[in-house]
């Protein structure tokens, strides 16, 4: 299921550093991240659907490069960061 407009506001104010911030490191990995676990249910039903695959793929590749970004930039941001999306177990 795709992210709504709703559930997309909602995931900004929680990540943006101040009001009107979108595009900080921290808001792009949390919209990817809702993103990336939207299509799990997809592909629980169509699980030959190989060209939503490849864009999944695109996504966790762009996820875990801004992931590295900011590890190496602020690497307590990175820490907290991946505990509230429960990315690493």
């Amino acid at each position: 299921m795709a992210v709504t407009t709703q559930q997309k506001a909602q995931i900004v104010e929680q990540f943006q550093h101040q009001p009107g911030d979108t595009g900080s490191s921290e808001v792009q990995i949390a919209l990817l991240t809702a993103r990336i676990n939207g299509l799990s249910d997809h592909f629980k039903a169509n699980s030959k659907d190989f060209h939503s695959r490849r864009g999944l793929l695109k996504m966790v590749s762009r996820r875990r490069k801004l992931l590295d970004y900011l590890k190496r930039t602020n690497d307590e941001s990175y820490r907290a960061l991946i505990s509230k999306l429960g990315l690493r177990k």
